[in-house]
């Protein structure tokens, strides 16, 4: 046989074996993470709860849900372990960079519309002015009657021999 024709199954053997390599390593580091857990240890599920980690047994896993509330789960059912800074941020909403800054930004957009004193900003009157209404009406009507005839032109301008109005 010729090396050509072994080349294609060579190279998908190779990238087969390499596929399931890595798959192996990902498959033991999860494994090693939830040998590790530790109680007190905040975990998130694969069902995506956060939990506090109780009591670790071979195949199971005592998690504190809430205060006073406990469920045993599955080891394999522990999507990853989290370290204390990050559990305590997504559970609790503490955040040490927030608080370092001391920057507080408003729940409410208050402070976006909030009264403005400087005298530059003009005021719209929103009362109805009846001297522009009377120019407007009369504008109006002349348009409406030259609407009207050119209308009309058009529609006798577009008829050709023969044609009749039906109505």
């Amino acid at each position: 046989m010729d090396i050509l024709t072994l080349l294609p199954f060579i190279v998908l053997i190779g990238a087969m074996f390499l596929m399931t390599r890595s798959a192996k390593k990902k498959q033991a580091a999860a494994a090693q993470m939830r040998n590790d857990m530790q109680p007190g240890t905040g975990v998130r599920t694969i069902g995506g709860m956060y939990a506090t980690v109780k009591e670790v047994h071979d195949d199971t896993v005592l998690l504190e849900v809430a205060p006073g509330v406990h469920a045993i789960y599955a080891k394999n059912s522990i999507g990853a372990v989290l370290d204390d800074a990050e559990y305590n941020r997504i559970v609790h909403g503490d955040d040490q960079e927030l608080d370092a800054d001391g920057t507080v930004v408003p729940d409410d957009a208050s402070s976006l519309t909030g009264e403005s004193d400087s005298a530059e900003v003009a005021k719209i009157d929103l009362a109805k002015d009846d001297t522009a209404d009377d120019a407007d009406s009369e504008d109006a009507e002349v348009k409406d009657a030259k609407g009207v005839k050119d209308v009309k032109d058009a529609k006798d301008e577009s008829k050709t021999d023969g044609d009749t109005d039906s109505k």
